[in-house]
């Protein structure tokens, strides 16, 4: 018998409706696990290729700058909170669409989580290194910017997890472009 695929989210995917909208169903209990992937740290390191978004932000005036988004980077000493949620084969292909920016990573040797048997397969999707280079050069130029409302849906979404798994997200370190509200676009 072959295991169960399991996706672990860290940031917009800890979010059931999130998630739900990508996968086009409800998200039960029995899909989802809070888990822990050691060995990678959260960061604010991932520049859109699709979106594209209009701000001000201390008197200036950005347009089309790039939207930043959570990452992952190698980091032996760290490790990261999220949710590991089990998905089909299709709804993996959703998210690898979602995610096409990001490489699918197999870090079923770093997930500590409750419920997964022994053969059991987790991946989790880490920026490319074009997506982290995007997002330095924006930043370096002053036109990239995390969209509050994504910052927020995040932030809520680890507080519903209960425990002090919020404080835990927020241990993160902080973005190094502002934090503001934009009207957000598509590209490409």
């Amino acid at each position: 018998m072959t295991g169960r695929t399991w996706v672990f989210g860290y940031g917009s995917l800890v979010s059931p409706a999130s998630l739900e909208s990508t996968i086009g169903r409800p998200v039960t209990a029995a899909d989802l696990v809070v888990a822990h992937l050691d060995g990678y740290g959260r960061r604010w390191n991932y520049g859109s290729m699709h979106l594209r978004g209009d701000w001000i932000h201390e008197g200036t005036d950005v347009r089309q700058g790039l939207v930043v988004s959570l990452g992952l980077v190698t980091a032996d000493s760290e490790s990261c909170n999220g949710v590991a949620v089990r998905v089909t084969d299709a709804e993996l292909a959703a998210l690898d669409w979602r995610e096409r920016d990001y490489e699918r990573t197999d870090v079923t040797d770093r997930i500590r989580a409750d419920r997964l048997a022994a053969d059991d397969r987790v991946v989790t999707y880490v920026p490319r290194p074009s997506a982290v280079e995007r997002y330095e050069l924006a930043r370096d130029a002053r036109r990239a910017g995390v969209r509050r409302s994504y910052r927020d849906l995040v932030a809520a979404a680890f507080a519903a997890l209960g425990d002090d798994h919020v404080e835990v997200y927020h241990r993160t370190p902080p973005p190094d472009v502002p934090v503001v509200d934009m009207s957000v676009s598509m590209i490409g």
